[in-house]
């Protein structure tokens, strides 16, 4: 049995499909416009949907548009008493699956039924098995025989059956968008969609919208309804990378929803119910944050019912030859490029480096190796690291080397900051968004610390 919404303005002929398609053991959803139709949508993701194309409030292009924003897998059939090829050609691009001409041959449209849902049930197998791929490829990046490696996994391993919500903590490039993924996989919701979203890359006035979705008209371009990806991700994970950057007000209507379930979008009244499982990651300290009074305690406890570390990649140097050799491999899948080695003066090379860029870093070292290389063992010299690091590191020990044998440690670090701000601020011109852009900040945490000082002043 099989669920079909059916769009179509006319009474009579909605009764008639209904009758051929409960022939058939279908269930049968009616909609007698485009509005009810969205409506429907948003409620219940069918198997297909046959839509006339001419209704009263819109087209059935419309409410092909709304299927495919809402599951690309689900076919549409259009029934339509004015069949062109131009509407054809027009159907078929934005994804239709078939148009019947009216008046249809009721066995015809039985027969174009039964075709539509097998596509349909083949749609979804390849995009299960695309998923499924992409499962056992990132399950194998979490790679790592070391004790921090295997703590994390035991801990992904007990935590992803459950529907506590995960606080992980890492440096930027240590891969926790993977274990984020790792427990999405192992949960009981995996079926489900898998949504991401950096809150330090959007900016604040669209945060929210992109969050709670937002009306018609609720602010200046908004011309239609839009979902946000909480509603997104019902029935699976939402995963908020970097939450802590949000700013202060999201964060109470993020408490909200995770208190009760329920999204209120931008410019409505009412709200919505979402079953929604939220991992949060956050390379900030955010009991600090806390203290600071940058972010909601809460919040903090909401989120951080189970907390995880991910090590950086300088804890967990014993784990670098199997990486290494992972990132080797996948350059030659990927790129087309030869397999290629590690030479022993390279490993070695690698090994004496910090990573301050952590995995992420090591797989762009190891793709550029790959195409620098002339031969099938890398050397040493393809790899510029340990030098490269050595200038910064040669610049702080100058200063230090500056200072007088006795400091006031919290003064100079103060000073250090102080001075850092202002060149940040003058070179961009007092622009806080700018300045924070190049000390690598968030803006919130360039307006607390500009703050504190002048209170501090």
């Amino acid at each position: 049995m099989k669920q079909i919404l059916l769009v179509d303005d006319e009474a009579n002929l909605r009764r008639l499909v209904r009758l051929l398609l409960e022939e058939e053991s279908h269930r049968v959803a009616e909609a007698g416009s485009l509005v009810e139709a969205l409506g429907s949508l948003e409620r219940e993701i069918p198997d297909l949907v046959i839509t006339d194309q001419k209704l009263g409030d819109g087209e059935g292009l419309d409410v092909l548009d709304g299927v495919r924003r809402a599951d690309e897998t689900v076919p549409v059939l259009f029934l339509s008493a004015f069949a062109s090829v131009t509407l054809a050609v027009q159907a078929m691009r934005q994804g239709a699956f078939d148009i019947i001409s009216k008046p249809f041959d009721p066995e015809g449209l039985k027969a174009a039924v039964r075709r539509a849902l097998a596509h349909g049930a083949l749609m979804r197998e390849n995009r299960r098995l695309k998923d499924e791929a992409g499962r056992v490829d990132r399950g194998r990046e979490l790679l790592g025989l070391s004790q921090g490696m295997n703590q994390l996994l035991d801990a992904i391993e007990r935590v992803a059956p459950t529907q506590a919500t995960v606080l992980i903590s890492g440096e930027t490039g240590t891969g926790k968008e993977l274990v984020a993924r790792a427990i999405h996989d192992r949960s009981a919701c995996s079926g489900g969609p898998f949504v991401a979203l950096n809150c330090a890359a959007m900016p604040e006035n669209l945060l929210e919208s992109e969050l709670f979705g937002h009306e018609k008209g609720a602010f200046t371009g908004a011309d239609r309804a839009r979902p946000g990806l909480f509603e997104t991700a019902h029935g699976g994970t939402l995963f908020l990378d970097e939450a802590g950057e949000m700013p202060p007000a999201l964060q109470a209507k993020l408490l909200r929803v995770l208190m009760d379930g329920q999204v209120l979008r931008v410019g409505s009244r009412s709200t919505r119910k979402v079953e929604v499982r939220v991992v949060a990651a956050t390379h900030r300290n955010l009991e600090e944050r806390v203290r600071e009074g940058l972010f909601r305690e809460d919040l903090y406890y909401r989120l951080a019912v189970f907390p995880l570390r991910v090590p950086p990649l300088r804890e967990r140097m014993e784990d670098l030859p199997l990486l290494v050799a992972h990132f080797l491999s996948k350059a030659a899948q990927e790129m087309g490029l030869p397999n290629r080695s590690l030479g022993e003066g390279a490993l070695a090379r690698l090994s004496a480096y910090p990573f301050p860029g952590n995995v992420r870093e090591l797989r762009n070292l190891i793709e550029r190796a790959c195409i620098l290389a002339t031969g099938e063992v890398i050397g040493s010299e393809n790899f510029p690291v340990g030098g490269s690091w050595s200038p910064k590191a040669r610049g702080i020990e100058a200063y230090v080397e500056s200072l007088p044998p006795t400091v006031d440690l919290p003064i100079v670090i103060a000073g250090l900051e102080g001075a850092l701000l202002d060149r940040a601020l003058a070179q961009s011109g007092g622009v806080q968004a700018e300045a924070a852009r190049r000390l690598g900040i968030s803006r919130s945490d360039l307006h607390y610390k500009v703050k504190r000082r002048v209170q501090e002043s």
